[in-house]
């Protein structure tokens, strides 16, 4: 991914309606939801929806689809998949990471 892409999606994601939009697409999977119900899932107006919805969609994260009379939303998983491979890219000095036990974790706070 280029850098100016994983920029753009993540001011995309930097506020919290757009977060929580996301977050919930990500949860229904690829068959999305409606405009509709998202709008009820996330207590957001119509109005302020689309606006969020074009800032994401904008940065390649979502993607629409006419189904009937309704926009379907769904995440864009292989965009997703390439912002976390991108901030991942330079992990452990590209060598395996370890997986630490939450328990031996001394970042991951008390679990």
């Amino acid at each position: 991914m280029e850098t100016n892409k994983a920029i753009a999606a993540l001011a995309a994601l930097a506020a919290a309606s757009r977060l929580e939009v996301y977050r919930l697409l990500v949860r229904a999977g690829p068959e999305g939801m409606s405009a509709g119900r998202i709008a009820e899932a996330t207590n957001t107006p119509p109005s302020s929806l689309s606006f969020h919805l074009k800032e994401l969609a904008h940065a390649g994260l979502v993607t629409s689809r006419q189904e009937s009379r309704f926009v379907i939303y769904s995440a864009n998983y292989p965009t997703m998949n390439e912002l976390l491979g991108f901030l991942t890219e330079n992990c452990c000095q590209g060598e395996p990471c370890a997986v630490v036990p939450a328990s031996e974790c001394t970042t991951c706070g008390d679990k």
